[in-house]
């Protein structure tokens, strides 16, 4: 695929800009439409750009019809408390889907790549879960209406490729962390929470994560763009035999701050799905030689940041 300066440039000014976007609704002559997976709630937006003046609005809508450019990136990143209203999850995500992937058809993207989860898994099935596991059952009750709206990512790339040939694709990274990333106790995922937190929930601690460092994950989706030509799913992950614990994470943390005190354990916190082992024999066979930072390092790397940019660290 041709990389145009002008696209990359536009991509990297919303970036760049993420973290402090202005919700502001674009014009009508409003030049691109994009949404980065993981970037924390402001993670779908359309936003046009004249000179150095920048509009954003988030979750656009489809009457704007924004001409789209060839890289696409779709996902509206769940929250730790976002499935306490389902219906408006159910209704927000889907809305999403069908506006971008749409659209993505209308102006003839070459090719929309989608963020999927590992949360959109069947609770009950056997692991590890690979990609052929989607839509074997029901998620988890804890989060069932976002993993439903976001399963049907995949039931619209088939259905747009069957009809139209558009090549639609979907990634499914699992927990991902780094620098830059969203540390508020209330709002981000499992490793950037535990690190703002003072206290580890009890039920957590057997609970299980695949972890992988967030720029091995824009190594991977970059090959994705570029190389990956199936419209099935694939997850991008490290291996089973890196998985973790809440409490190697959380003992992990403290030894990169160098923190000498003792760990609380908070007894009131509920565990939620207790492991989503994932298999990345897809990826493998695909690229057998791709080199996963080592969790030690990546979670030094998170926290030498978080302490080097303490005050406009989002959290």
């Amino acid at each position: 695929m041709t990389w145009r300066a002008e696209n990359l440039h536009r991509l990297l000014a919303f970036l760049f800009l993420q973290s402090n976007p202005r919700e502001t609704p674009p014009n009508h002559d409003s030049n691109l439409c994009v949404a980065c997976p993981h970037f924390g709630k402001r993670s779908v937006c359309c936003f046009s750009l004249t000179g150095n003046k920048l509009q954003i609005v988030l979750n656009p809508q489809p009457h704007w019809r924004p001409a789209f450019h060839r890289c696409k990136y779709e996902s509206l990143a769940k929250r730790l408390n976002f499935d306490c209203k389902k219906a408006a999850t159910v209704r927000k995500n889907i809305h999403i889907n069908d506006n971008v992937l749409q659209a993505a058809f209308e102006c003839g993207v070459q090719k929309a790549v989608s963020c999927l989860s590992t949360c959109i898994f069947p609770d009950k099935t056997t692991y590890p879960i690979d990609e052929t596991m989607i839509h074997n059952g029901p998620p988890h009750s804890s989060n069932f209406g976002y993993a439903y709206a976001k399963r049907m990512i995949d039931v619209q790339n088939r259905a747009y490729f069957e009809q139209h040939g558009c090549h639609f694709t979907a990634a499914i990274p699992t927990n991902i962390f780094g620098p830059h990333d969203n540390f508020s106790i209330e709002n981000g995922h499992v490793l950037r929470a535990d690190l703002a937190d003072s206290a580890v929930p009890v039920p957590e601690l057997k609970t299980m994560c695949d972890s992988q460092f967030g720029v091995d994950l824009a190594r991977l989706f970059v090959w994705v763009l570029r190389e990956y030509k199936e419209i099935e799913p694939i997850i991008l992950s490290v291996g089973e035999e890196e998985e973790v614990s809440i409490r190697e994470a959380a003992e992990c943390i403290a030894k990169a701050m160098d923190f000498k005190g003792q760990l609380l354990f908070d007894e009131s916190r509920s565990d939620g799905q207790f492991k989503k082992t994932a298999s990345n024999a897809k990826l493998r066979k695909y690229l057998p030689d791709f080199q996963f930072t080592p969790f030690d390092q990546a979670v030094k790397e998170m926290c030498d940041w978080f302490s080097a940019n303490y005050d406009r660290a989002r959290k």
